[in-house]
């Protein structure tokens, strides 16, 4: 092969550009056997290439490495510079992205994949990849320094609970709380930060439900893929070039409830479809769940009625609908050792004005708070055995998990 590996596969990509063959896997092998100085390359060299040109005209490009890296959970393009997360938080790693032009095209060309439209009049774009890998896009003058892109990526399989129990995030006395609360049909909430892991938590959990189950899933990104045999999923519809064709969250709560579900799940709640998910919840759909970002639990209840008024909802209905919906907070949090687990929680009534209020049952570090009693009589109510965690004598008198 003559010159630098790059020179050769920017050839084969010129090569492919100048036809009209569709751009398969067979193409591509076929246009790097075609050159010239392809007779002296093995079968696992022309492959390498091949895939090479393949994400270049099809993939993630340069990307690509990072983003097939099951320890890569976030890749943040920033012009040229590259940095990653692979759960310790970002570090930048060097990339060869080429010029700012390259990169542009690299954006334009994930965007269009998902068949989302990216340039100078619509300079900002939301997709989801077909691997399911999110991507968030800016190009400049609005990206100062850009284009800017922000891909997540996905497990193809979740975690189960055993898994998350091995790698610190849930402490092994409190999975089985975790398993009660799916057991018992408890409404619940993941809340945390962004990046906190809830997606994860929530996949996990929902891997629980009885298999006899149906699981509806709404989500404004289809993120969730939890290991159930019966799973299907609405996902939000954005405006086309026109502005029309837009279809919310809201709008698909009300569909899924025509769709005869056992669970049903909003995968994060950002706007006024926390009306509808409330409303749901509370015409007898139990074990219904979500999630939320809140930087600690007792940011919740503000967090929902904000959320409540963009759906009309006045607070004092708001904290009813609440109360009568919803029983569990699970909250997760993002720091230097990882994500982890970091309380459950129940919502309760306080007060005069019966406002929710959010009491502790189990904190890390802190073992079973004052709300622990009463999880442990929803468990038992609704006939699920209750965990030896919420059976022990609170704390101060024992270890703390």
């Amino acid at each position: 092969m003559t010159g630098r590996p790059e020179e050769f596969a920017a050839r084969v990509r010129q090569r492919m550009a100048d036809t009209t063959t569709p751009v398969t896997p067979a193409a591509i092998v076929s246009a790097v056997r075609a050159e010239p100085s392809a007779a002296v390359l093995g079968d696992t060299a022309v492959l390498r290439i091949a895939d090479r040109v393949h994400d270049d005209l099809v993939g993630a490009g340069p990307l690509a490495p990072l983003l097939a890296d099951p320890e890569v959970t976030d890749v943040l393009v920033n012009g040229l510079r590259v940095w990653v997360d692979r759960g310790a938080g970002l570090h930048q790693v060097a990339v060869p992205l080429g010029t700012v032009d390259d990169v542009r095209r690299l954006a334009q060309r994930l965007t269009a994949a998902a068949g989302r439209r990216l340039d100078d009049g619509s300079p900002c774009a939301d997709a989801r990849l077909p691997d399911g890998t999110r991507l968030h896009a800016v190009l400049p003058p609005v990206a100062t320094d850009g284009p800017y892109l922000s891909l997540r990526t996905f497990r193809h399989r979740p975690f189960t609970l055993d898994e998350l129990v091995q790698q610190g995030t849930v402490p092994q006395p409190v999975a089985p709380v975790l398993a009660g609360v799916v057991a018992a049909r408890l409404a619940y909430l993941v809340t945390g930060g962004t990046g906190s892991g809830k997606t994860t938590l929530l996949n996990t959990m929902l891997g629980l439900v009885p298999t006899t189950e149906r699981i509806v899933l709404v989500e404004d990104a289809a993120e969730l893929h939890p290991v159930h045999p019966h799973v299907v999923g609405l996902q939000a519809r954005t405006a086309n070039v026109e502005g029309a064709g837009v279809i919310g969250l809201s709008e698909l709560v009300r569909q899924a409830l025509r769709m005869r579900p056992d669970r049903l799940v909003v995968g994060e709640c950002r706007g006024a479809e926390v009306v509808d998910l409330l409303a749901a919840l509370n015409t007898g759909h139990d074990g219904g769940a979500g999630t939320l970002h809140a930087n600690t639990p007792a940011d919740v209840p503000a967090r929902l009625e904000a959320l409540g008024l963009l759906g009309g909802l006045p607070r004092a209905a708001l904290h009813a609908q609440v109360i009568a919906a919803l029983q569990v907070l699970v909250q997760v949090r993002r720091g230097p050792d990882g994500r982890l687990l970091e309380s459950i929680c129940l919502l309760l009534a306080g007060g005069p004005d019966r406002l929710v209020t959010v009491v502790p049952a189990w904190v890390r570090g802190q073992g079973v708070g004052p709300a622990g009693p009463g999880l442990a009589n929803l468990l038992r109510d609704r006939g699920v055995p209750v965990p030896p965690l919420l059976r022990a004598p609170r704390p101060g008198t024992t270890g703390r998990p």
